[in-house]
């Protein structure tokens, strides 16, 4: 095999039978990529497949897989393996906890880690080796405002997006040389499933914000090439603003000795 893969454009997205996993899809579907569509819902992704085919007259393959379980997405990393023509993965599968830290038990916490953070992580290398044989090759990780809002007292969930954010970031930098592009899009509340499936009441959340508008702001920061796309942040510059100051601290952190203020 070539090199480089010349084919139909092919993504894979996780979480894909609602919500933003669903709208998204609905989108690429109308830009012509072909799709595969992973979740564990195989009802909801057949009727989106069939209706998406009958739309768009795409190609749709579909995984029922639950992410949380090593078999799995084991599955799902033996396709990607043998699907080297997929040229997009999205990691849009995620879900948050039913109670906060105290109320959680600790397979509630390893299975959100296990969904938010290990699948994330495995996909992504395992797509790895495929998609930087395509000269468009990409990934889009859906992380959350929650991973910059400590104060909003999310610990499990809050700390998983801070993983995914860092982890798109991080490897921006890795992968500038291979033309790898990683977007990571930072949505705040969302009018999807999951308030109801952690148990919360959407009504009584402030500020939420349409599937179709979210996703339709991220791929549009997706086509501009955006690093960090926050579809809610009004003022880019405060963005801009905190990377600089961020950036600004790192040749600081690379000191010998500890800074006078904890010297005795």
């Amino acid at each position: 095999m070539s090199d480089s893969i010349r084919s139909t454009s092919v993504a894979l997205i996780t979480g894909a039978s609602t919500g933003i996993g669903a709208t998204y899809a609905d989108r690429l579907a109308k830009r012509g990529y072909d799709l595969i569509l992973i979740a564990r819902d195989v009802d909801r992704l057949n009727a989106l497949s069939d209706r998406l085919q009958q739309e768009h007259g795409v190609n749709i393959t579909v995984l029922p897989a639950d992410l949380t379980r090593r078999d799995d997405l084991a599955r799902v990393e033996d396709f990607i393996r043998a699907n080297p023509q997929i040229s997009l993965l999205v990691n849009n599968a995620g879900a948050s906890l039913k109670a906060g830290f105290e109320n959680s038990d600790a397979d509630a916490i390893e299975n959100l880690i296990a969904l938010n953070v290990t699948s994330v992580a495995r996909l992504s290398r395992v797509a790895f080796e495929g998609l930087i044989r395509h000269k468009d090759g990409a990934i889009i990780n859906i992380a959350s405002v929650m991973a910059l809002t400590p104060e909003l007292q999310s610990a499990v969930y809050s700390a998983t997006k801070a993983f995914v954010l860092t982890f798109s970031q991080t490897l921006q930098f890795e992968m500038a040389a291979r033309g790898l592009y990683v977007q990571a899009v930072l949505p705040a509340a969302t009018r999807t499933e999951i308030w109801a499936r952690s148990g919360k009441n959407i009504d009584e959340i402030p500020g939420v914000m349409e599937v179709g508008e979210l996703v339709d702001a991220a791929l549009l920061g997706f086509d501009r090439k955006e690093k960090v796309t926050i579809p809610p942040l009004q003022d880019e510059k405060q963005w801009d603003d905190f990377e600089a100051l961020r950036s600004a601290m790192v040749p600081n952190f690379l000191q010998s000795h500890a800074a006078p203020r904890y010297k005795a």
